[in-house]
């Protein structure tokens, strides 16, 4: 299976593993499958360290978290094309949960247009389910 990590996803892996449910952690361990994250991710990372969060009390820079997801968790950054462009402008919004992360519909959207299933806590990416997301909630 091909899995693409949210944002909030990575995050727990770097700093709180605990705080993910034991069904969902299997699916990550399974060796069997391949774990991606957007670039979208990236920059949000770049940007959480720089606010100088959680992650800046581990990590030293920005591209030492980066190497951590890359190295540490073997998850791989994929690079936004254009398609993923065009599926966000598709995609129609949870307006009624208030939900305009555009970083979040980036990461949707990549999902859906890579043919991944989503891995992610975020109770607003199931309204998503019947635009073609395949998402697993923990």
């Amino acid at each position: 299976m091909r899995l693409m990590l949210d944002t909030c996803v990575v995050i727990d892996l770097l700093t709180d593993v605990d705080s993910i449910s034991c069904g969902a952690l299997d699916i990550l361990e399974d060796r069997g499958n391949q774990i991606f994250a957007s670039c979208e991710t990236m920059r949000e990372l770049i940007v959480h360290f720089n606010r100088k969060k959680l992650l800046s009390k581990r990590w030293k820079t920005a591209e030492d978290v980066l190497k951590a997801v890359e190295q540490d968790l073997n998850i791989e950054f994929l690079p936004l094309r254009r398609d993923v462009g065009y599926t966000y402008s598709r995609l129609q919004l949870n307006e009624a949960m208030e939900h305009y992360d555009p970083s979040d519909h980036i990461i949707i959207s990549h999902a859906i247009t890579e043919r991944m299933t989503l891995i992610s806590s975020d109770t607003k990416f199931p309204f998503y389910r019947n635009q073609g997301l395949e998402l697993i909630e923990y």
